[in-house]
C-alpha cells in the first residue's frame, strides 16, 4: 500500500479548487466527471507520481440512488482536505485484512482511465472518514502521467484522530504519512515554487 493521491472537497467545485490554489499558489487543471457518483473534479500533478484532486457534487448530474463516495452527500462548510487514497496491488486481499467497513470494490472509469475502488455502502469510511480509500488502477495508465508538473511536492501528510495510534497500527508504516492524536483533521505540507505551504 502506498499513497496515491489526496482529495479536497467543497460545497462547489469552484470553492474546492480555489481553496487549493490559494493555499499552494498554483493553478489546477481540468479533470472530469464521475458518472456513477455524480461528482466531478479538477487536478494538480505533484512530484513523485502523486496528484491532488479538488472534488464536489456535480449539480448537473443525476443524483445516484446510493450514497456518494468520500461522504460527499454530508459535506458542508468551508472547503478542506477530506480524504487520502492509497494504491494497492490486490484490493480484495487488502480489504480482507483491514478495517471492517472499508468498503467493497467498485469498477469505475473516466475517459481512458480504469480503476477499482473500495467504497462503503454508506459512503463514509471508518475512523470518521479518515481511513484511506483503497484504489487499484487497471492497466498502466495513471492520472499523474497525464498532468502537467506543478512544481509542488508533498513533504508529509499528517492524519489527526483521537484513535490515531490504532489507525497507524492497522495500516502499518506508510511513506510520507504520519499519525497524531487530536481532533479529526488532516494537514498536508508541500514544497512549492513559492516555498513551503500547508493545505488543510
Amino acid at each position: 500500500m502506498i499513497l496515491d493521491h489526496l482529495a479536497v472537497a467543497g460545497e462547489t467545485l469552484e470553492a474546492a479548487a480555489s481553496h487549493v490554489e490559494e493555499a499552494l499558489g498554483v493553478k489546477l487543471q481540468e479533470g472530469g466527471k464521475h458518472a456513477r457518483f455524480g461528482t466531478y473534479n479538477r487536478l494538480l500533478g505533484l512530484a513523485d507520481g502523486l496528484y491532488l484532486e479538488a472534488i464536489a457534487v456535480d449539480p448537473n448530474a443525476p443524483a445516484p440512488e446510493f450514497p456518494r463516495w468520500f461522504d460527499l452527500d454530508r459535506f458542508s462548510g468551508t472547503p478542506r482536505l477530506t480524504n487520502w487514497i492509497c494504491r494497492v496491488e490486490d484490493i480484495e486481499a487488502d480489504l480482507v485484512s483491514l478495517s471492517e467497513g472499508a468498503g467493497q470494490p467498485i469498477d469505475l472509469e473516466r475517459g481512458a482511465l480504469r480503476w477499482r475502488m473500495a467504497v462503503p455502502p454508506s459512503g463514509r469510511l471508518p475512523f470518521d472518514n479518515l481511513f484511506p480509500a483503497l484504489i487499484q488502477w487497471q492497466g498502466d495508465l495513471h492520472p499523474a502521467q497525464m498532468l502537467q508538473a506543478s512544481g509542488c511536492r508533498l513533504r508529509r501528510l499528517v492524519v489527526f484522530h483521537p484513535d490515531a495510534l490504532d489507525l497507524a497500527k492497522l495500516l502499518g508504516p506508510l511513506e510520507l504519512v504520519e499519525f497524531d492524536s487530536g481532533p479529526v483533521a488532516m494537514r498536508a505540507e508541500f514544497e512549492t515554487p513559492r516555498g513551503m505551504r500547508v493545505l488543510e
